[in-house]
């Protein structure tokens, strides 16, 4: 049984932003909870894609691993993020391996209820496919601005999507280690490092997961102002 809480939460998933209330509750009556400790695998690539997740605390990373064993991530969610919907109502196996990144709280949904509740209800099929629609677009946007920012530009987007105002100065704390932040952002951890030392002249100083910002604005406009160079993506 989902609290009220964890309903919110799971509203708050591109999956199910547009259900209404009611209907939400009633397609998520049969899920289940699922921990899963820190360090350990809630799937790996080609399993059946039986299930779609919405994390509901905790954080969790996305990866592929590459024909020489290279493990690239593709993203990381943290709660309130969905995963897995798109190849779960379509069949077929899962592309990705995830991980759990910290002690994390996974809903999970299985593919067959969503799936035989879309056939029988019209409004549920176009409100998550609304959603699904998004999720690509956001995916699409992500890989756009790895292919035309540059390493500081992309850390730049980063903390500002962390950032807990619009404007003005602001703490936030790096949500995990910063060798998955730079597999995250697509660069090296030497190249995280190098962002990080130029972003000193934009007000943003950092000790440790500790990062100082004076002026979320100001970041904003370099990220949209500073047209990157020629080799200068990493």
């Amino acid at each position: 049984m989902l609290s009220d809480s964890e309903l919110q939460m799971a509203k708050r998933s591109v999956l199910f932003s547009h259900v209404p209330d009611g209907m939400l509750a009633e397609l998520l009556k049969d899920s289940h909870k699922r921990n899963v400790a820190r360090g350990a695998t809630l799937f790996v690539q080609g399993d059946p894609a039986n299930h779609m997740y919405v994390v509901l605390s905790g954080c969790v990373k996305l990866v592929r691993i590459t024909p020489g064993g290279e493990e690239v991530v593709v993203a990381v969610y943290s709660e309130g993020a969905s995963f897995g919907e798109a190849v779960a109502l379509k069949g077929g196996t899962y592309p990705v391996t995830v991980d759990a990144v910290q002690d994390s709280l996974l809903l999970q949904v299985e593919s067959r209820v969503v799936f035989d509740t879309l056939r029988s209800d019209p409004d549920l099929a176009l409100s998550m496919l609304s959603s699904t629609f998004n999720h690509l677009h956001e995916l699409v946007m992500e890989i756009e601005s790895l292919k035309a920012l540059s390493g500081a530009q992309r850390l730049a987007t980063f903390l500002i999507s962390l950032a807990p105002v619009e404007e003005g100065p602001c703490s936030l704390v790096l949500p995990y280690d910063k060798v998955l932040i730079a597999k995250r952002l697509g660069m090296k951890p030497e190249s995280l490092s190098r962002s990080f030392a130029n972003l000193r002249k934009q007000g943003v100083s950092v000790k440790r997961h500790a990062v100082q910002v004076s002026d979320i604005g100001q970041l904003k406009s370099f990220v949209e102002d500073d047209e990157p160079m020629p080799g200068r993506a990493s």
